[in-house]
């Protein structure tokens, strides 16, 4: 068997990591400025934990918005617990970091994406065209850069 370096994983853990200090560093001192998040996760992942109201309204993901009123934020190794206002009832949410699909800062133009990993034959049979260098933007104008590591999965 050949060993390979598995860096799509790699990067997802850097990537978790970098979302476990940012929410860490509000947890200490709130949210600076106009930054805001929109986080979507897998609601569907076995350690998440919503109330049942809010898994049978959102089957297979939710996005949840942190700006203006939250609670009870605890960042932990794994995952971050949160109460959020939903029509004006307080719900205690649990979101580990596995089950995160996205995390955006619009005030910042900022984001991130984890895909799932794909088949090993659907990655044998994607064409070579999927390899190719990005077109270079226009310096004048740029949007959010989403990370996504599939096109680098083996």
């Amino acid at each position: 068997m050949t060993r390979t370096i598995d860096y799509g994983n790699l990067m997802h853990e850097a990537m978790r990591g970098l979302i476990r200090k940012v929410l860490h560093g509000i947890e200490q001192d709130g949210l600076p400025g106009q930054h805001h998040f929109f986080i979507t996760f897998d609601t569907l992942h076995p350690d998440v934990e919503i109330a049942d109201c809010l898994s049978d309204r959102y089957p297979g993901e939710m996005t949840i918005v942190i700006q203006h009123w939250f609670d009870n934020l605890t960042v932990t190794e794994d995952g971050f617990a949160i109460t959020l206002n939903f029509g004006d009832a307080p719900e205690p949410l649990y979101i580990p970091y596995d089950a995160i699909k996205t995390f955006v800062d619009p005030s910042v133009e900022f984001g991130l994406r984890f895909e799932t990993q794909p088949d090993e034959d659907e990655v044998d049979d994607a064409p070579m065209e999927e390899m190719a260098e990005p077109e270079a933007e226009d310096e004048d104008h740029r949007d959010a850069e989403v990370v996504s590591l599939d096109q680098f999965r083996k």
